[in-house]
């Protein structure tokens, strides 16, 4: 994806490569914030005729179509699950769909699932400064959409200070700089560029242009004006030219079917797992999920689903435990807190239990075995609390 340290597939930015080649004060913005012309008064929508012989606005065709388009994006939703660097899942996910809204033009969108992930990464203190910079620059790739050039330039700096010489936070700062008219950073920033990448025609363009604009601006001697242009490690420019192409292709596309092989094998194991359950074969069903952790380890459902197993097992405390993993995944998980306070009440623990019961009614008032679950619950709680005064030894 142009970033000077090589990632394997499903690490990169994963923004395409002609968000890279706009160029700067030549773009349409995303919803808010548009800066598109009034559009002329329409003329009157002229009427479709369709099969039945009943008739339609084109607008209406329209409208139907486009509600067509949207089910079947979002039937797929397989890119969620796309590898992402050392991102654990929950946040590569916020990462994916960044990823996925921005491709389709909702920048605005992309911005939010970027800042949490962010702001994910600092609440997980995940250590990973190259994962980090990324969505950085990729956030910066939706401000520069949205003609945002100074929150742009913030995102690619910091960027730059977690991964140096990163091409492509490099690259959209120097547009940023250069829709500002900032003519001297936008070009040190394309010329180091070109340093990383020889081959980035867009760079080339833009010193060329610039250039112009210096020699207009600061004369002849324009180039003492320039701030000092930093030299690129010979490692990092080496480290692009290491794999040819295909070579690199090869390596995404063998990527991309190992990727689909474990969903695929996630899929079965899910189903197996599921309809053992429902025949009432625990043992077996646990077995399955923990073959589905074995791919994907922080999936929230597959943990609830565990936890069913270990309860009818009588394995109390695992049944916690795997509760507990999915409400630090999912903090609003009724499945969760319900079968937490099974598992409570297996342990005795019948407070704890309560707590979570209520935890689950105030989620959702309309949860029958909740209801019933906490009216015993309770029930147990105020007997233990009768033996334990008659247990105490009298004066």
């Amino acid at each position: 994806m142009g970033n000077t340290q090589e990632r394997p597939p499903g690490q990169g930015d994963g923004l395409g490569t002609k968000a890279e080649q706009t160029i700067p004060g030549n773009r349409t913005r995303s919803r808010a914030g548009s800066t598109e012309k009034p559009r002329a008064q329409r003329p009157p929508e002229k009427m479709a005729t369709v099969a039945n012989g009943n008739q339609k606005t084109a607008g209406q065709v329209g409208e139907k179509k486009s509600q067509d388009n949207k089910s079947r994006v979002a039937e797929d939703t397989s890119y969620l699950d796309a590898p992402a660097g050392a991102l654990p899942p929950h946040l590569a996910r916020l990462k994916n769909e960044g990823n996925h809204l921005f491709k389709n033009g909702q920048f605005g969108d992309a911005v939010e699932k970027y800042t949490q992930a962010i702001s994910g990464c600092s609440d997980a203190e995940v250590d990973s400064p190259e994962d980090l910079s990324i969505l950085h620059s990729n956030r910066a790739a939706c401000h520069l959409k949205d003609g945002n050039s100074v929150d742009c330039i913030s995102d690619c700096t910091r960027a730059l200070e977690l991964h140096p010489f990163s091409l492509k936070a490099l690259l959209r700062r120097a547009m940023a700089y250069e829709s500002l008219e900032r003519y001297r950073k936008a070009y040190v920033d394309y010329k180091t560029v070109l340093q990383i990448d020889t081959g980035t025609q867009a760079a080339h363009d833009s010193v060329h242009r610039i250039t112009k604009m210096l020699i207009e601006q600061d004369g002849p001697n324009w180039r003492d004006q320039l701030p000092e242009i930093p030299l690129v490690p010979l490692s990092a420019q080496q480290h692009r030219q290491e794999k040819p192409h295909s070579a690199k292709l090869n390596e995404a596309r063998a990527a991309q079917k190992e990727a689909k092989k474990q969903e695929a094998c996630f899929t079965s194991f899910k189903q197996a797992g599921n309809d053992l359950v429902r025949k009432g074969h625990f043992q077996e069903a646990l077995e399955k999920y923990n073959e589905c952790l074995q791919i994907k380890p922080g999936e929230c459902s597959i943990l609830t689903n565990r936890a069913i197993c270990y309860l009818r097992l009588d394995r109390c405390e695992e049944a916690r435990q795997d509760c507990d993993a999915a409400l630090q995944l999912e903090p609003t998980n009724k499945k969760a807190f319900y079968r937490r306070a099974l598992a409570h009440k297996g342990l005795q623990d019948y407070l704890a239990a309560t707590n979570d019961l209520q935890e689950v009614l105030q989620l959702d008032p309309h949860v029958r075995e909740a209801e019933e679950e906490l009216e015993v619950v309770t029930g147990l709680f105020r007997q233990s609390l009768m033996d334990g005064a008659t247990d105490k030894p009298r004066n």
